[in-house]
This record gives structure tokens, C-alpha cells and sequence, in this order.
């Protein structure tokens, strides 16, 4: 599906949830976790709202009443354009209110296996892998180009003013280019596929050019070498390794598929390089542990021991 069409479909979720004709389970299957988080927070702000301005702010009054006056939803059907124009454009000045109510703060996040691609205010483009977030304020973002990661992301910087990406391990600093950033526990790694990128990481700072990658792990110094591809395989469907301890891999098999991985019977600092795929969970363990002679097995749901037959 189309973004555009995903927003749509989920402004036309929203819509009918606020007018009461979807429950918030059903709201809930129809949506991303991240979508119905926000929607819970678009509602508890519109109630607040509505208490400190029941008296005076007729305006918002007209507002509610236009939402709540339900009618019967037809789906794909051109003759409840009317209905649906007056619903947008109520949820258009909620979502006003919702974001200064969240002090401007914009979180997006992925779920286990899921990707999504953020257009920012300026035109830049972030390409946010499993079990990542991002956030960043909206409100002065032309005058500070600053978000948060967690996780990793793809980052294709306009040009302008300074673009930062801190992260719990490092900050990277850009004017426009292309570049990944890997903040998972205590890996921090950064590729640069096009311009310059300046990283930061325990007081040391390192300027990095198109095929540049570095890398520091556990705290310790940083490793620079050279990449030919690109732009990172995971954007692909394959998450790609070299030199990285198994642990890492663990972590991100788990943010792929939703398991948990049991390693205690195992050395799980022993390096691994290779990839695997997104799309096949057996392979994927294949890949991974047959190539290193570790036996493994899913004894539990969803949770698998290695070094066990």
C-alpha cells in the first residue's frame, strides 16, 4: 500500500473512532501499535481540552458536536464525501491541539519486523528499522534539525542547517547526505553513503566520506573500514554483519521475527559475518547458527534455546 494511502485509510480510522462508530479493539486491530498509542494520546488531549475551555471556546464546541454526530459509515462510497470532508477537517485542528498539548514532540516508532519511512518537515527521509524509535520537535524544527534514535535507521539529509542524530552511544552530525546509523546496546555504528558526516563518540570525533564506516563496540576504539554498497542491505529485506559479535545478531534476529533468543548455554561474543533474511524465520536460524556449529532448538513458543539439540 501506498503511504499516502495508509495515511488516508488511517485519517479515516481515526475519524470514525472519535465518532464513535469503531471501539477502541477495533480500532486497535486496524492500526500499527505506534498509530494507536498516538490516537490514545489525540483523545485524552481533546478531553482536556474540552474541560479547560467547556464555557468559553465555543469554536471547539462546534467542533465536538460535528464529531459526535454519527452517521452510518459507507465504505468507498463517493456519497459520503460531505460526511468525511467535515470530519477531516475536525481532525486536522485536533491534531493541532494534540501536538501542543505533547509539547511538540513527534515519536515514531516500528514494531517487531516492521520498517517505516518518515517524511521530515524539510523534505528529508528517515527509514526506520524494527523496534526503533525516533523523535523530534516539530515546532522548532527549521531552526534545530535535531531528533533521537534508538535503534537504526537510514537517513537522507536535505541540505540546510546542521542534521543531528543523537543516540545513547554517539551523535552524528550532517549538512545533507545519506547515511545509517546502528545504536543497539552498546554497538554504535555509523555508514556514510553520500556527502560528509561528522560522529561523535566518547569525546572522540571522526569525519566520515561516502564508502566511510566506523564502529565502536562494548566501549571500545573505534574500527574504520570501507563499504562498496549503496545504501544498507536492511532497507532490502537482509540484515548484514561483519565482524560483529553474535550477541548483535541476536538482538536483531529478535527484532525481525519476535523471539527470544535463550544464548546462555553459549559464547555469545564469538564473531559472526554473513546475513540473513527477513522474510523466513528458518532460514534466517540457518543462516546464522548452523554456519557458526551451534545447535539449537525451540523448546518453548517463540522463544529458542541455543546449544541445546
Amino acid at each position: 500500500m501506498k503511504e499516502q494511502d495508509l495515511h488516508n485509510t488511517n485519517d479515516t480510522y481515526l475519524a470514525q473512532w472519535l465518532a464513535g462508530d469503531i471501539s477502541d479493539e477495533q480500532l486497535k486491530e486496524m492500526v500499527s501499535e505506534a498509530d494507536f498509542k498516538a490516537f490514545l494520546k489525540l483523545r485524552k488531549g481533546i478531553n482536556t481540552y474540552a474541560d479547560l475551555n467547556a464555557e468559553t471556546d465555543s469554536t471547539f464546541a462546534k467542533i465536538q458536536e460535528q464529531i459526535s454526530h454519527k452517521k452510518p459509515v459507507k465504505v468507498r462510497q463517493l456519497g459520503a464525501q460531505r460526511w468525511w470532508l467535515g470530519i477531516a477537517a475536525s481532525v486536522v485542528v485536533l491534531l493541532g491541539i494534540f501536538f501542543l498539548l505533547d509539547n511538540d514532540t513527534i515519536l515514531v516508532e516500528t514494531n517487531f519486523g516492521e520498517q517505516k519511512t518518515i517524511a521530515l518537515l524539510d523534505g528529508s527521509e528517515v527509514i526506520l528499522n524494527s523496534k526503533s524509535t525516533i523523535s523530534y520537535n516539530e515546532k522548532n524544527w527549521s531552526k534545530n534539525r535535531t531528533l533521537q534514535l534508538n535503534g537504526e535507521a537510514y537517513f537522507k539529509v536535505q541540505k540546510g542547517s546542521t542534521f543531528t542524530v543523537e543516540t545513547a552511544n554517539g551523535t552524528v552530525q550532517v549538512l545533507g547526505t545519506q547515511f545509517n546509523v546502528n545504536t543497539n546496546l552498546d554497538l554504535f555504528e555509523v555508514v556514510c553513503y553520500e556527502g560528509k558526516v561528522r560522529v561523535e563518540s566518547k569525546e572522540k570525533s571522526v569525519v566520515l566520506l561516502p564508502s566511510n564506516s566506523l564502529r565502536r563496540i562494548n566501549g571500545n576504539d573505534l574500527e574504520q573500514w570501507n563499504v562498496a554498497d549503496l545504501n544498507p542491505s536492511w532497507i532490502h529485506g537482509e540484515s548484514s554483519f561483519k565482524n560483529v559479535p553474535l550477541k548483535y545478531v541476536i538482538s536483531a534476529l529478535e527484532s525481525q521475527y519476535d523471539v527470544t533468543i535463550n544464548s546462555s548455554k553459549i559464547n555469545d561474543n564469538i564473531e559472526f559475518t554473513g546475513s540473513f533474511p527477513h522474510n523466513d524465520i528458518n532460514i534466517a536460524l540457518q543462516t546464522v547458527f548452523k554456519s557458526l556449529g551451534i545447535p539449537y532448538n525451540e523448546k518453548e513458543k517463540e522463544t529458542i534455546y541455543l546449544g541445546v539439540k
